[in-house]
């Protein structure tokens, strides 16, 4: 390796806000990979292990998901199977350490592998993304060493989780929740109830978000680890929803559910501080599914317009259509983009809040415009169920939604980019 080849990966392993950029050998391979020229990768330049990753996820979605994902959806459940090999290929701890059963992979593989089963079933990507983006991360940033010891290697191979914050009165202002803990002997006793809650049709594990002192507002607001068979949890109705089917949305009910002390995740009174950093982070997971969903959408149509002949010729070479295919291909990747940027600035420590929502929202934006165009392009047969375009569709509604609706992104971007004129 050269001197300055040498140099320009040093540089890359310098910590930044307390984090490395790059371990020793992910920087050894970006040098290989990206040369050396001394100039910063370009946002889409990946290591091999993101490669490896991304093309795992890809043989996944289309060996396991695509023969199921219609019959999922009009069942509006999870073929058992289809979790199961979700754990046996390494998807849903790939941020878990190796040595607790994990890829030990970094939180762009995470998003890569979410975007990539999202284009065959953003329904199946959705429950991977809120594994690792927000339920392994809680533990490895927030868990004791007995608790990361107790549970990441469980949620790297055989436990689902849910991450139960939101409630019927509490939606986006997501800190006016109602479910209480209280003290008693050494122990907590929560009550309450929970609702829109993800995987908890199949979770093995919950945290909970609860307000230890309510006279402190949102400043008593604390996490819980919950097991499912906690005599007091009651799994409720589940929801039938118009996309992403074949992920459960329930209830949950805790009726004087009792945990001990040793389940306080994170510190008293520090939920809501955990709460909103996870979703941060969760975001940009959001923006990866639905960048997943708009290039799965797209590649579905233009495979049919490609072959699909009006007056003489595909439909994909009339220059109207060229047009607004392209304009859609340059909005996927102007999403994506934003996406991958995020990622890599949470991934080396710096700053990414602003940019998290950014991707956020356009990227559900785009979702739902690409895969409202690919109706049209489809014509009729888009319309009807027997084709897969109308799933996306209804699929990408559910991303100006979740984990923070439109307003609250702009909100979000708005109130940084006023600070910023301030502190000018």
């Amino acid at each position: 390796m050269s001197m300055s080849r040498l140099a320009h990966a040093t540089r890359m392993l310098r910590p930044v806000g307390g984090q490395r950029l790059l371990r020793p050998a992910a920087a050894c391979q970006a040098v290989r990979r990206w040369g050396s020229s001394g100039l910063p990768p370009p946002i889409t330049a990946l290591t091999d292990d993101e490669e490896m990753m991304r093309d795992s996820a890809a043989k996944f979605a289309q060996e396991m998901l695509a023969p199921r994902t219609i019959a999922m959806d009009r069942a509006g459940q999870m073929d058992a199977e289809v979790v199961q090999a979700l754990f046996e290929n390494g998807l849903m701890g790939i941020e878990v350490p190796q040595e607790s059963g994990g890829m030990g992979l970094g939180f762009t593989a995470a998003c890569l592998a979410v975007e990539e089963v999202a284009k065959v079933d953003p329904g199946v990507a959705v429950v991977l993304d809120i594994q690792n983006t927000l339920l392994v991360t809680a533990f490895r940033r927030y868990g004791t060493e007995e608790q990361r010891a107790a549970y990441l290697g469980r949620l790297a191979t055989d436990t689902l989780g849910s991450f139960c914050l939101s409630e019927p009165e509490s939606g986006s202002d997501a800190f006016a929740l109602k479910t209480r803990a209280r003290r008693e002997g050494g122990d907590w006793i929560i009550e309450g109830s929970k609702c829109w809650i993800s995987n908890a049709q199949q979770a093995g594990l919950f945290v909970v978000f609860a307000n230890a002192a309510p006279e402190k507002g949102h400043r008593g607001i604390t996490a819980f680890v919950m097991e499912r068979d906690n005599p007091g949890l009651q799994v409720g109705k589940k929801e039938d929803k118009l996309g992403i089917r074949a992920s459960s949305t329930c209830e949950l009910n805790f009726d004087a559910c009792r945990v001990p002390a040793s389940a306080v995740l994170g510190e008293v009174g520090e939920g809501y501080k955990m709460a909103i950093g996870l979703l941060n982070e969760g975001r940009i997971g959001i923006g990866a599914q639905m960048v997943g969903l708009a290039q799965g959408a797209y590649d579905y149509a233009l495979r049919y317009i490609c072959t699909r002949k009006q007056f003489g010729r595909p439909v994909a070479d009339f220059q109207g259509m060229q047009f607004q295919y392209a304009r859609a291909r340059m909005e996927i990747e102007a999403a994506r983009l934003l996406v991958y940027n995020a990622a890599r600035l949470k991934e080396s420590g710096r700053p990414f809040v602003q940019e998290a929502a950014m991707a956020k929202l356009k990227s559900s934006e785009v979702a739902g415009d690409v895969s409202s165009q690919c109706i049209d392009w489809l014509g009729g047969v888009g319309f009807t169920r027997e084709f897969a375009a109308e799933k996306f569709y209804r699929d990408a509604k559910i991303g100006t939604i979740y984990e923070g609706t439109s307003n609250i992104q702009l909100a979000t971007i708005g109130k940084l980019v006023r600070a910023s004129y301030d502190d000018a």
